[in-house]
């Protein structure tokens, strides 16, 4: 196999993982996540077959387990059925041991020869993970023997921290869809599950002092329909939902995955996210209810009233109960949304806030420090109970529990002042890490989400210690995770299409040094984790085996340049006549210069297979692929590829704001420049904006347009404003055409105007509302 070609080597394993073959196979130690060194010897090579032995030290339960777990998988992944044993057998062998020398636990080392498999870790999990890099070596499919090629693995993870979270306050999941999420992570080397249990729509564990938690507080009368972050849509399903896990559920879960050696970290979110709770005891909240376990999702600004100490004393009573359900080292206390317009009002707060001596500081508000204070109550009762906590980045609002970790989903930022606060961080910021967000940028394609785009390659490309920090800050950054949010997730088998292949990638940022990875090679080393996903019945998402389009102006020859490309080099069609392509259309061949409007449609074939096809429609106009400059700059989060974004003949097709096909900007204008190479005759200026409230992504303000012959002295074409956006108006594409007088020119100044203050019925009154910005047709 290694000298077919990638496509050839492709099918081959796309035809063993569905059929199955009789004859033998190699396995390839080149696995997701990627070991740290795989060496080649000249030891000879082993077969495994069914009389080959699995031995373990007599005695050792732990170490037993685990040889039942590698003949389990051997069984599944090649249908050879082995016998365990606790004779140290020389020959036919795979022995297991935890004797390595090693500092970090979770090392481990192979060796294969001729005669015997050898799998040692530094301990019991490393141990586990080597059977788990063994177990993704083998190829799938039923077979008399495989061969295992003479070779040496030595590995350990870069982090002691992979994390990976999952929300079931929104959705619930059932205990064994949780045990097969655990699963997944144990197949990923992921060695913590966050697991978040609470919010506003729903209380999943039980807890026995406070009994009305989950008999009101874990059931909802009905579920808003339809996408409503940031606006309420109105329409609801009419039905109640609901689910918790006992206390007797909840250990059992605990210990699957101890045997798994993944740490459940329970998030019990304070002092926002709480109307479920409120719901069932409505005196902890400011104004006392009544509640309802809320219905729809977003923010809600029912919270935990600072000022009562009934607060305090439910804080503490329920993260006593969650201490003994939990063995974990750290338990999450959330601390993210918490809306202080209550407290503002609330006079117990208020009081609070006088007897603590809790005033605004100029840098923190005076509720801004009552969060705080709740958070380091929590912190102080943890510690007591010899535990840690970690909370989301906005713990640092207020300041910092002394002993917190801090989660930055946020961007980076809360992640980098924490370190320099001398304080570990686990990064997972939303921009890379959130799995609930699209994955393609096609989203009419993809099951309902709650928007974004984190496409597999953008969470292989993550570098989780940012270069500004100093050396001495970087060791704060002590693990990644991704999160995997629930308010469109309504079942568990969607749950797996968000994760993976997507859990793939985070696997070998989590576990991989930087110059270990190469995103070209992971994708081929992922067609063979793709062939367990196949044989687990994982409903994994097939969005990387869709053909691949890029795009680049030739600004010479007022062109677009159209590149194609799959994985694995599978075979592209196309179209450019609106046409469905087939295998009877243009064969790719190369890059594509495209000058006029038109559709380019286009399918990659394997094995008689079709992808689902993808589209990039092209609306060309006197400005498309015209030098272009930006004389204002676009929000650093959302540059993409810069200025060339708003002439490149596609105009953006959803309220998908992440894709790449806007461009976003924030407190400033849009101010751009375009040549049009030669005096020409103009009259109309029109661009597109996207529009997504609850993101706080607003309309255009105003248009105005400019005209030069020489670039440098510019006469005003034209301007228009528009009314600023009211609550009822819809999350959509908006177009703004400006007609005007004909006028010859070489060079068209267009400036945007952005909202500068968000309205006072908006979540972020007074803060600068985004525009985002797409396609500037000069006609």
């Amino acid at each position: 196999m290694r000298k077919m070609s990638r496509m050839a080597a492709f099918l081959v394993a796309l035809a063993l993982s569905w059929n199955g073959n009789a004859g033998a196979q190699d396995a390839d130690f080149h696995v997701v996540p990627l070991p740290k060194e795989v060496r080649a010897t000249q030891a000879g090579n082993f077969e495994l077959s069914e009389k080959t032995l699995i031995s373990y030290p007599q005695g050792d339960k732990t170490l037993k387990r685990h040889a039942e777990y590698l003949a389990q998988f051997i069984e599944e992944a090649t249908g050879l059925k082995l016998t365990l044993t606790t004779v140290p057998v020389q020959r036919n062998c795979i022995r297991l041991s935890a004797a390595l020398k090693k500092n970090n636990p979770e090392a481990y080392r192979i060796r294969v020869n001729s005669e015997i498999v050898l799998i040692d870790g530094a301990s019991a999990a490393g141990l586990f993970y080597g059977i788990q890099t063994f177990r993704k070596a083998l190829p799938v499919g039923t077979v008399q023997r495989v061969v295992v090629p003479g070779t040496e693995v030595s590995d350990q993870p870069r982090f002691s921290y992979r994390g990976a979270h999952l929300d079931v306050s929104r959705h619930f999941v059932s205990v064994d869809s949780v045990c097969r999420f655990i699963d997944m992570l144990a197949l990923h080397n992921i060695n913590r599950f966050h697991w978040h249990l609470t919010d506003d729509q729903g209380w999943r564990v039980e807890i026995k002092k406070y009994p009305l938690l989950t008999k009101i507080g874990s059931r909802r009368s009905e579920t808003v329909i339809g996408h409503n972050i940031g606006h309420n849509t109105g329409k609801y399903d009419g039905k109640p939902y609901g689910g918790f896990y006992t206390q007797k559920e909840i250990r059992q879960v605990v210990q699957y995955a101890a045997d798994r050696h993944i740490t459940i970290i329970p998030e019990i979110d304070m002092p926002g996210h709480m109307q479920a709770a409120l719901a069932a005891y409505p005196e902890l909240g400011c104004t006392g209810g009544p509640y309802e376990v809320w219905k729809m999702w977003g923010v809600s600004e029912h919270v935990l009233c600072a000022g009562n100490d009934k607060t305090l004393r439910f804080i503490e009573d329920v993260l006593a109960e969650i201490v003994k359900l939990f063995p974990s080292e750290y338990i999450h206390v959330g601390g993210d949304e918490c809306p202080k317009t209550q407290w503002e009002q609330c006079a117990k707060c208020q009081a609070r806030i006088k007897a603590e001596h809790l005033e605004a500081d100029g840098k923190h508000s005076a509720e801004e420090r009552l969060q705080s204070y709740v958070i380091h109550h929590a912190e102080e009762f943890l510690r007591k109970q010899g535990r840690r906590m970690i909370g989301w980045d906005e713990i640092l609002e207020g300041g910092l529990a002394p002993g917190a970790t801090v989660m930055s989903w946020r961007g980076e930022g809360g992640g980098i002042e924490a370190a320099r606060q001398q304080h570990d961080v686990i990064m997972t910021p939303n921009t890379y890490m959130y799995f609930d967000y699209y994955q393609s940028d096609t989203p009419q394609y993809e099951p309902e989400a709650i928007g974004g785009y984190v496409p597999i390659e953008r969470v292989y490309g993550y570098e989780p210690v940012p270069a500004v920090l100093r050396p001495e800050e970087r060791k704060y950054i002590i693990g990644v995770q991704a999160n995997c949010w629930a308010e469109y997730l309504k079942s568990y088998r969607q749950v797996e299409y968000m994760e993976l292949p997507r859990m793939a990638a985070l696997s070998e940022v989590q576990w991989c040094s930087p110059e270990q990875k190469n995103y070209e090679a992971f994708v081929q080393r992922l067609q063979r984790l793709v062939s367990v996903y196949r044989l687990k019945g994982y409903n994994y998402a097939k969005v990387i085996y869709r053909v691949k389009s890029g795009f680049q102006a030739d600004t010479l020859q007022h062109a677009v340049v159209a590149t194609l490309s799959t994985i694995d080099e599978a075979p592209v069609y196309y179209t450019l006549d609106g046409t469905a392509p087939t295998t009877a259309s243009p064969r790719y061949e190369g890059p594509l210069r495209l000058t006029q409007s038109g559709t380019l449609r286009a399918v990659a074939v394997r094995g008689g297979e079709v992808t689902p096809e993808v589209s990039e429609t092209f609306t060309f106009s006197r400005s498309t692929a015209c030098p272009i400059r930006l004389l204002s700059a676009p929000h650093g989060s959302y540059t993409f590829a810069g200025a060339q974004v708003l002439n490149d003949g596609r105009c953006g097709r959803s309220t998908n704001y992440r894709t790449g096909e806007w461009l976003g900007f924030c407190g400033n204008d849009l101010e751009a420049e375009i040549d049009l190479g030669s005096p020409t005759r103009v009259s109309s200026v029109t661009l597109h904006t996207c529009v997504e409230k609850g993101d706080w992504i607003f309309d255009a303000r105003g248009l105005e347009v400019y005209g030069s012959s020489d670039g440098k002295t510019f006469t005003p074409l034209a301007s228009e404003t528009y009314a600023p956006l009211t609550r009822d108006d819809a999350n959509r594409i908006y177009t703004h055409q400006l007609d005007f007088a004909p006028a010859t020119v070489r060079y068209v100044r267009v400036k945007a105007v952005s909202e500068k203050q968000l309205p006072e019925w908006h979540s972020g009154a007074g803060h600068p509302a985004f525009l985002f910005v797409d396609e500037v047709q000069v006609n």
